[in-house]
């Protein structure tokens, strides 16, 4: 998904800055990078790859060098950013949380009049160069981010570092996240409330679709209104997001404990105990337990000392070995037991097919697998979830071609829980991946946990029903 940080301070704001980026590690998978400016230095900014470290140990002997009273960072699951950026509009440094459909016909448009790309994001696009190459054909920030709002297709958020002033732009239908936090001195923005605590800040404003701030030591001023309709991505509380973070003033594990709470209700189950797939199973497996009364514990122990990130090795062979290695199995727990374990979804579905035959190995009887959202049917348009070489992959319609047999079929039907084609469906899931049963969480009941009016949540992936 990506996650960035962007502080504007009376005082040197390297270490917030710095921290305050490292908060949002667990969102991106690629590269990261820093940007200051001071008025003795300039700009000043490092770039790094995540895929064979930490952000700590990548940038600590960077920040060592840098100066400023402001400063942006990035986690970025794609492209090398943040960009430095000469232009019209002077110099300024830029940061995206984006997913843009239409990259390909966009640079298209810009090289049919004899425009170049310099930066480059793995034999592609940098796609934060196109953010800001669509920025700078308007005569204002403002213009030019509304310019992004108009053509982008999917969703981008902005954070631009303007000397010792930050722009704030929240994606037009605020699919991604922007908090603006304060303590005394300084503001921030950020993909992420978790990252304020721990620097003093608190939580100031949640910004509105759409809407541009600008932000100094001192203090932010709106300079574009939100709009009305919003479509903020569910997923932010069900996977995503950090236990400790809020989006639209809504906590992630309070929600997760209200989703395990919503399938416990709609169970009838009695096993000798509830479990969560590490990690963002644990909040829902919780609200499992509370509500249903099985006791909580842990069959499964995550090895974090030197297994701590499935995602960072660049082939599948080597993350699907990451993703075993680090999910030990207890035995003791496990051995002629049954066990409802919860997970946030169910993507693909390998690395879940491989616990399962772990905890048969570990002599488990039952496994009933409890799903925190709806069957995930079609792709997401909108974040870097769920992707895939081919629709096929996803576990859901790779049940459904098994069923038809083919892949140009009526997939509303699949997606109403009330249908027989659903019902089969899961069926076939659960066979795949050898589960004693498997449930997904209603969609309404989602909705009902997140606490959000239905027209305001993408839930695009559960039922097509987004737009651009």
């Amino acid at each position: 998904m990506s996650g960035f940080f962007g502080a504007a301070s009376e005082t040197n704001c390297i270490t917030d800055v710095f921290y305050g980026t490292d908060y949002h590690s667990h969102l991106g998978t690629k590269r990261a990078g820093l940007t200051f400016f001071s008025e003795k230095l300039g700009y000043q900014r490092a770039i790094h790859s995540l895929e064979d470290g930490y952000f700590r140990n990548k940038f600590e002997n960077d920040i060592s060098g840098f100066e400023g009273n402001s400063g942006i960072g990035i986690i970025s699951d794609t492209e090398a950013q943040p960009l430095v950026i000469f232009s019209h509009l002077g110099r300024f440094a830029l940061s995206t949380v984006s997913k843009i459909n239409n990259i390909d016909e966009l640079a298209d448009r810009f090289l049919a009049h004899g425009k170049i790309f310099s930066e480059t994001s793995q034999g592609g696009i940098n796609s934060t160069e196109l953010v800001a190459m669509l920025i700078c054909e308007k005569k204002s920030f403002v213009e030019g981010i509304e310019n992004v709002y108009n053509l982008v297709k999917g969703s981008c958020s902005i954070l631009i570092l303007n000397e010792n002033t930050i722009i704030a732009a929240r994606d037009k239908l605020g699919r991604t996240p922007v908090i603006i936090g304060k303590k005394e001195g300084a503001f921030c923005a950020a993909s992420e409330t978790s990252a304020f605590s721990n620097l003093d800040y608190e939580t100031e404003k949640y910004m509105g679709p759409g809407e541009i701030v600008e932000i100094t030591s001192s203090g932010y001023t709106t300079i574009r209104e939100a709009n009305e309709e919003m479509q903020v991505c569910a997923f932010l509380w069900v996977y995503y997001g950090y236990p400790t973070s809020f989006y639209e003033g809504i906590n992630v594990d309070v929600c997760r404990y209200k989703c395990g709470a919503k399938l416990a209700q709609r169970d009838k189950l009695r096993t000798d105990f509830v479990a969560g797939i590490p990690d963002s199973g644990i909040g829902h497996a919780i609200g499992y337990s509370n509500e249903s009364q099985i006791p909580l514990m842990r069959p499964y122990a995550k090895y974090t000392p030197t297994w701590p990130r499935s995602f960072m090795p660049q082939s599948q062979t080597m993350r699907d070995l990451v993703a075993k290695m680090k999910l030990i199995p207890n035995s003791a727990l496990t051995y002629g037991k049954s066990g409802v374990f919860l997970d946030d979804s169910i993507v693909r579905g390998t690395q879940l097919k491989d616990n399962v035959k772990d905890l048969h190995e570990a002599g488990i009887n039952e496994v009933h697998m409890r799903i925190a959202c709806p069957p995930l049917i079609f792709p997401c348009d909108f974040l870097n979830f769920s992707r895939s070489r081919t629709t096929l992959e996803l576990a859901s319609r790779k049940a459904i071609f098994q069923l038809e047999g083919k892949e140009d079929v009526d997939y509303s039907k699949y997606a109403d829980p009330d249908s027989e084609e659903y019902a089969r469906m899961v069926e076939q899931i659960r066979k795949n991946l050898d589960l004693t049963t498997l449930k997904f969480q209603k969609l309404n009941d989602l909705i009902e946990a997140i606490g959000l009016p239905k027209e305001t949540v993408c839930t695009h992936c559960w039922d097509g029903s987004s737009h651009y």
